[in-house]
C-alpha cells in the first residue's frame, strides 16, 4: 500500500504564505493557508487505498484552525520536518517514512494545491506502480508531487535549488542521474502569490463563472467570465463534485477579496 506523505506548516500568522501579503494580512493569509491544508486532508481521506502520514513543520496549537486540524488528523502517523532547509526537510521525510513504512512506495504532496481531488491522487498512485518515480510538475516551475516506489531517493532532494522556475527540470535530472524512469502528472497551479490564490479559487468554487477573469489578472472586481479561470496553463482544474459544495479555501480566498472589493460574488 503506498504511503501518501503530506508535507505542511502549522498555518501560524506571518510563516506561512507571505506571499499572499499584501494584500492579506498575516492573519488572513494563516487562514487560506489552513483552509488549504483542511481541503487537502479532506481529499487524502477520500483516496483509496493509502496510508495517510503528516510530516508537520511547527505546532498546530499555535496556527490557525487549530482545533479542527487536530481533529482532521486523528488516527494519522505525524512525523516532525527536520531539517534547516525545504530540500533537507523534504528528504528527511521521506527518509523517515521509509523507516516507519519498509519497502512501502510513498506520493508526497503539500499544501500548496487545495484543488486536488482523489482522482488526481489515485492517478498518481497508480502511474507509480508502473515507473520508478512520478512528478507533477506545477506552474511555476516547481512541482506539487513527488512519488517514488523506493523513497530513499529522495536524497537527491538535498542537491536541488528550490523554489526556483527550474526547481522541477533539475529535480526529474537528479532522478534520472540516479538511473530513474520519471513519469509525469498533470501540470497544477501551486498557490504563492494572490493571483495564484484567486485562480485556484476559482477553479475549486460553486459558482467559479463569477470569478472573473479580471479579478484573477489584476485583484479587480470585472465582468463574469464563461470559462473556468482555473484551466489556464494546462491545468485540470474542471471537477464538478468540487464545485457543488465549494472549497474551505475558495470560501476563505473570497472573504479576503470581499474586504478588498465590496460585491465581490462568494
Amino acid at each position: 500500500m503506498t504511503v501518501l506523505l503530506v508535507m505542511a506548516k502549522a498555518p501560524v500568522p506571518g510563516a506561512v504564505k507571505t506571499r499572499l501579503c499584501p494584500p492579506a494580512s498575516h492573519r488572513q493569509a494563516a487562514r487560506i493557508a489552513a483552509a488549504a491544508l483542511l481541503d487537502s486532508l479532506d481529499t487524502v481521506r477520500a483516496t483509496p487505498g493509502v496510508t495517510p502520514v503528516l510530516a508537520l513543520h511547527g505546532q498546530l496549537a499555535d496556527g490557525e484552525e487549530a482545533t479542527e486540524l487536530t481533529a482532521a488528523i486523528a488516527g494519522w502517523q505525524i512525523l516532525p520536518q527536520r531539517g534547516t532547509d525545504l530540500g533537507n526537510r523534504l528528504a528527511n521525510a521521506h527518509a523517515d517514512v521509509a523507516d516507519a513504512y519498509p519497502g512501502r512506495p510513498v506520493l508526497q504532496i503539500g499544501m500548496d494545491t487545495p484543488q486536488l481531488t482523489p482522482a488526481h491522487l489515485d492517478e498518481a498512485v497508480h502511474r507509480l506502480t508502473l515507473s520508478d518515480a512520478v512528478l507533477g510538475p506545477a506552474i511555476d516551475g516547481g512541482w506539487w508531487a513527488l512519488g517514488l516506489h523506493n523513497p530513499r531517493h529522495a536524497a537527491v532532494l538535498t542537491a536541488v535549488p528550490m523554489s526556483t522556475a527550474l526547481t522541477g527540470h533539475h529535480t526529474i535530472a537528479a532522478l534520472r542521474e540516479r538511473g530513474l524512469r520519471v513519469d509525469s502528472l498533470p501540470l497544477l497551479r501551486d498557490v504563492d502569490e494572490w493571483p495564484d490564490a484567486l485562480a485556484v479559487a476559482a477553479s475549486t468554487s460553486r459558482d467559479a463563472s463569477a470569478w472573473s477573469i479580471d479579478v484573477i489578472a489584476n485583484g479587480r472586481p470585472g465582468r463574469a467570465a464563461a470559462v473556468m479561470p482555473g484551466q489556464s496553463g494546462g491545468e485540470d482544474a474542471a471537477h464538478p463534485a468540487r464545485h457543488a459544495t465549494c472549497s474551505r479555501f475558495a470560501r476563505q480566498v473570497a472573504a479576503v477579496q470581499r474586504s478588498l472589493t465590496p460585491g465581490f460574488p462568494g
